[in-house]
């Protein structure tokens, strides 16, 4: 049987573990392992090559995706999905993995209303805001990242009298910031999810400085769209002289941690063994309460993610 894996939308640490764990685990298997290029555009310019072994070699630390990544504009047209299926079917692929996040998967959910599409998803996004999984590959390797940064930054802020403020990705989803401002020490954290309350926790923040208090550091998750707001609000109402970083593309790449590496492991085994018994996945892997299972595609697109209300409390207790 023909299989084939390909990567959508934002990279992630953790791809290039789970595309090696699918070619070598596929042969092994004795079937057919073919890779995608460049995404949706890359299905639909018929950019599906036959995978060997020497294709994922030394891959396996490599952060981003070796078979690159795209968003597609065209897959939003009926003809584009067509040509793309035409394509998997030249090959002879019966069965498909798809790397990707909300947005690949709502536009796989489409593909597979229309043609016959046999698939199974992994959640593979940073911001690690996808309903129905606790977890997304590129997610701890992100927070890795952002966590050394952050270490680096507080060093020279407690070496001078200034708040740092740090805006950090996740698009609409506070989780990263969240997990990031606990485990680096943060006074302040502000993210969609959460109401930011300046007025009580800036009284507390200039009572501290007149206190002694010579630094701080404020995480903002990109999604809040506040890091203006935070930047004047430390100034002007704390009394810190501050410095702004916007960290950046930085989180997404990196070597993948050992837990992003086993968690491609594991996701893709679970894949495999799927479409080795499926002629209509059409599911997602995810990752619940300590537990891989499979779920249907319209359970992960239908609901927008929401962050465990124990870390949004988390946000009341920052030092």
């Amino acid at each position: 049987m023909a299989l084939a894996i390909m990567c959508s939308g934002g990279d992630a640490a953790g791809m290039n573990p789970a595309i090696k764990k699918f070619v070598d685990e596929v042969y092994k298997r004795g079937d057919l392992p073919f890779l995608i290029y460049d995404g949706l555009e890359g299905l639909i310019d018929n950019k599906i090559k036959r995978a060997h072994h020497h294709d994922v070699a030394n891959i396996l630390h490599r952060g981003g995706t070796v078979i690159r990544s795209s968003r597609s504009k065209r897959f939003f047209e009926y003809e584009y999905r067509k040509r793309a299926y035409e394509n998997l079917q030249q090959h002879g692929i019966k069965g498909l993995i798809v790397l990707g996040g909300d947005g690949s998967f709502r536009a796989m959910e489409r593909f597979s209303s229309e043609f016959e599409v046999n698939f199974v998803g992994i959640p593979s996004t940073i911001d690690n805001d996808i309903n129905g999984t606790d977890y997304c590959l590129g997610f701890d390797t992100a927070l890795n990242v952002v966590r050394d940064a952050l270490d680096k930054i507080r060093d020279t802020a407690s070496s001078f009298n200034r708040a740092f403020l740090v805006e950090v990705m996740g698009r609409d989803c506070g989780h990263l910031a969240i997990i990031s401002a606990m485990a680096s020490g943060a006074e302040v954290c502000v993210v969609p999810e959460v109401e930011f309350q300046s007025e009580e926790l800036g009284k507390r923040l200039a009572d501290e400085v007149k206190n002694g208090r010579n630094y701080a550091l404020a995480i903002v998750a990109e999604g809040a769209r506040k890091t203006t707001e935070v930047y004047n609000w430390l100034q002007d109402v704390v009394g810190l002289e501050t410095r702004v970083t916007i960290l950046g593309h930085i989180q997404r790449g990196g070597n993948p941690t050992v837990r992003d590496r086993l968690m491609a492991f594991d996701f893709v085994l679970l894949a495999l063994d799927h479409l080795a018994e499926h002629t209509d996945a059409n599911k997602v892997a995810v990752y619940q309460r300590g537990c891989f299972k499979l779920i249907e595609i319209e359970e992960v697109v239908s609901q927008k993610y929401q962050v465990p209300q124990r870390y949004l409390d988390a946000i009341n207790h920052l030092d």
